[in-house]
């Protein structure tokens, strides 16, 4: 069905998606090539794009609009199904067939209900020859965000932590918070500038005063969430002291003082009330809450107590995890343990990486790599 040619050309244009990360969002990060075979069977690109800010145009309107003339009978390789309905742009599917592409190469189905297979019907309608699946699993995970969204009304979380080789956190209370180096914060500070929120408990905001900003400045301005039962975030903290300049939710009980709660909305922070509930069940009305303002990717680099609350609820798709070739010999500051072994969600690892002697393991959780594969 596909030979190593067209698995060449999907190749690019995912590697041509990536380089709206961070500028999409909400919606998907797409990539598309236009190519045409010659006599001895090679692809010869013609035409490539991407979807590179949130309301211009698709990848596909512009790999084609690269190609012109020349697209006709030639073939489309797309990193997600084309939309086939009027958003904050017309039709792509409408563009492919006027463009007199022949043949449409899919690697994963969207799933945005006005599309979910519409696209690729509509193509088929008009007589075209759409294949479905090619680098399915890497534009599947490409879009796990999205599809995060889509699918389960809420953002993809991240959980970030800096440890020691013997399993102490930084917890940003004194010089422990440059436990990681130079390097991996630098790369935290672009994560932080490429998504939509940043999240710590009470205890960090009060111990570190953190800015939890990107420095410098990325494609995205962060929500800065604070986990605070009480209305306890000081109004000296340079959180409540930027509000105005860069966003602040606070996150609140039922039982905050109103007077509290009042001076933080005076200040200029937003304030969102947890229902009354269990703590699982709180975080997740949190996350639909940022479903709902469209959030698409969400950075947790709270203390240990927060870390854990994330995982036990389940809420944890992805991990960043520093670790410092370091014996700190502290007890009593890793993550808390989870009630049973059982407990402990698997990580499939990704990438490692060495940033500054440092050692990056990103990877994803099991439950998230099942939730993807099964909507595929």
């Amino acid at each position: 069905m596909f030979d190593p040619h067209d698995t060449a050309a999907m190749a690019r244009a995912l590697e041509l998606a990536r380089r709206g990360e961070g500028r999409v969002e909400p919606n998907p990060m797409v990539g598309a090539v236009v190519a045409i075979r010659d006599a001895a069977g090679h692809h010869h690109v013609i035409g490539e794009g991407w979807h590179a800010d949130f309301g211009g145009p698709h990848a596909e309107i512009m790999a084609l609009g690269a190609a012109g003339p020349r697209a006709r009978g030639a073939a489309l390789f797309v990193t997600l199904e084309p939309c086939c309905h009027h958003g904050k742009t017309p039709p792509c599917t409408d563009a492919v067939i006027a463009a007199g592409i022949s043949r449409v190469v899919i690697a994963a189905r969207d799933p945005f209900p006005a599309v979910a297979g519409g696209g690729i019907a509509a193509l088929e309608r008009a007589g075209l020859v759409v294949e479905v699946g090619l680098l399915e699993r890497e534009a599947t995970r490409l879009t796990a965000p999205f599809r995060t969204l889509v699918d389960h009304g809420r953002p993809w979380v991240i959980a970030k932590w800096a440890m020691s080789l013997d399993g102490a956190l930084a917890t940003g209370s004194s010089d422990d918070r440059w436990l990681s180096s130079p390097a991996s914060r630098r790369l935290v500070h672009e994560l932080r500038g490429r998504i939509d929120g940043i999240l710590v408990g009470i205890g960090t905001a009060v111990a570190d005063d953190p800015l939890l900003t990107p420095r410098p400045r990325g494609s995205r301005t962060p929500l800065r969430i604070v986990l605070d039962s009480q209305a306890r975030l000081p109004l000296t903290s340079q959180l409540v002291q930027t509000a105005r300049e860069s966003p602040v939710l606070v996150a609140v009980g039922g039982e905050a003082p109103a007077e509290e709660v009042a001076a933080l909305q005076k200040a200029g922070c937003d304030i969102w009330r947890a229902p009354r509930a269990d703590r699982p069940t709180q975080l997740l009305s949190l996350m639909e809450e940022l479903g709902r303002r469209r959030h698409t990717n969400l950075l947790v680099e709270g203390g240990p107590a927060v870390l854990r609350s994330f995982f036990g609820a389940g809420l944890v798709d992805e991990v960043w995890t520093f670790i410092a070739p370091r014996i700190v010999g502290r007890d009593g500051r890793g993550l808390p343990p989870l009630p049973t072994f059982a407990d402990a969600p698997p990580i499939e690892i990704e990438q490692v990486d060495h940033p500054g002697g440092d050692i990056l393991l990103r990877g994803i959780t099991a439950a998230c790599r099942e939730s993807h594969s099964a909507s595929a």
